[in-house]
């Protein structure tokens, strides 16, 4: 039960019915006998920077997370930001610390990378395929970057977005070779779809069969999308033999990593 004394974290964004981290933070307060809730709040873009000022104030709450489409415009409205939100002027977590102060970051990538790393498929020396350059796709792309990736081609609906992020990882990862895709056929062993393609079944996949078909066998297919959990991307991925990572696998990898952004692993309120 929610009580006076419960400590809140929410979860922000629109729409908000497909996010899994309230399931996966609920049940590890309640595993965990801790006085704590989560609860996810569905909200318009114009009301992003009232909910800020709220949060300021809201004294029985210690962060939030933040997901599409909000993580860029939060940037701009909170007090500080991590070295990465910063580089990628998007967070997707807030952590409110007493007074009112804010601070973010944003860990989809290092969240993304980990599931793959506890998996065991590393990112060193291979070439990626990705798409989609909003705020998850670039935190992605700067952690495989970073990572030790060969070779990224990106790709996004709005081609000036992809140019945009190419330049910038170029600038910072020399040692990685960053493109804007352009629909040359080579074999991928990394293919990522960050854009909200997929979410329902009835949209075109967002990776091509063909490119599919030329990955190389050891290769992986992976989603950000965590509803459905197997895309049909996913799907023709591993029809194909191929390993697969769901958006869910990365939201559980994350949770530790927001966890602590927000500040709530240590000094926790027991039941």
């Amino acid at each position: 039960m929610i009580g006076a004394s419960t400590r809140l974290v929410a979860i922000i964004g629109a729409p908000i019915a497909q996010v899994k981290s309230p399931d996966i933070f609920n049940r590890h307060f309640e595993d965990n006998g801790l006085d704590r809730a989560m609860i996810a709040v569905d909200l318009t873009a114009a009301q992003v920077a009232d909910f800020v000022a709220m949060v300021r104030g809201w004294q029985n709450l210690d962060g939030f997370v933040v997901t599409i489409p909000h993580k860029n415009a939060m940037a701009r409205l909170i007090d500080d930001l991590s070295p990465r939100a910063r580089f990628l002027g998007a967070v997707n977590v807030v952590r409110r610390h007493p007074g009112g102060h804010l601070s973010g970051d944003m860990t989809d990538g290092a969240g993304f990378v980990e599931a793959l790393r506890a998996r065991g498929f590393s990112v060193e020396g291979k070439s990626a395929l990705l798409i989609g350059a909003g705020a998850a796709g670039s935190a992605i792309a700067q952690a495989l970057a970073e990572t030790g990736l060969a070779e990224l081609s990106i790709q996004d609906i709005d081609a000036m977005r992809a140019k945009i992020l190419v330049a910038k990882l170029a600038a910072a990862f020399p040692q990685c070779h960053c493109a804007v895709a352009t629909g040359d056929m080579r074999p991928f062993g990394l293919v990522v779809n960050c854009s909200p393609a997929g979410m329902r079944d009835l949209e075109p996949p967002p990776v091509a069969q063909s490119i599919i078909e030329m990955m190389p066998a050891d290769g992986l297919g992976a989603e950000v999308i965590t509803s459905p959990e197997h895309t049909l991307f996913l799907k023709a991925a591993a029809a194909r033999g191929l390993a697969v990572q769901t958006g869910v696998e990365m939201a559980k990898a994350q949770f530790q990593l927001l966890a602590q952004a927000m500040g709530i692993m240590d000094g926790d309120h027991h039941a």
